[in-house]
């Protein structure tokens, strides 16, 4: 599952070299907060996948990760089974329009957000507890 950190400006999507390999990317993903538009819960992400892995991987209901493009824009996915995930919906980020992530740290994101965290990048569980 991918690691979230959270700072004062942005959000970073740390991802393990397993994700980085099948998601076909080398870096990170950073999106500065105000581009975060909403964030929601989800118990099955896979109901949330718009358009086609490119570059990516997809084994419906096992595992889904990389760039999926759609008429929508391009929205990057790291799914692993039917387990608890977090959407966020980005609004003028220059790579995404969304993130759909499995994590168990989906809560924590959401209250971490609501919060004044530190100028640091901290784990968004850290921040909470």
């Amino acid at each position: 599952m991918v690691t979230l950190l959270l700072d004062s400006t942005q959000l970073e999507v740390v991802l393990s070299p397993t994700e980085r390999a099948l998601s076909f990317r080398k870096t990170n993903i950073v999106v500065p907060r105000e581009h975060i538009d909403r964030v929601q819960l989800t118990d099955d992400a896979w109901t949330w996948i718009r358009g086609v892995p490119n570059p990516g991987i997809n084994l419906p209901v096992a595992i889904g990760a990389g760039t999926w493009k759609s008429a929508g824009g391009n929205d990057f996915v790291i799914i692993r089974g039917r387990k608890p995930s977090v959407v966020v919906d980005l609004a003028g980020h220059e790579e995404f329009e969304r993130l759909v992530l499995t994590t168990k740290h989906g809560v924590a994101l959401v209250k971490a957000l609501r919060l004044d965290v530190a100028s640091e990048p901290e784990d968004v569980a850290d921040i909470v507890a």
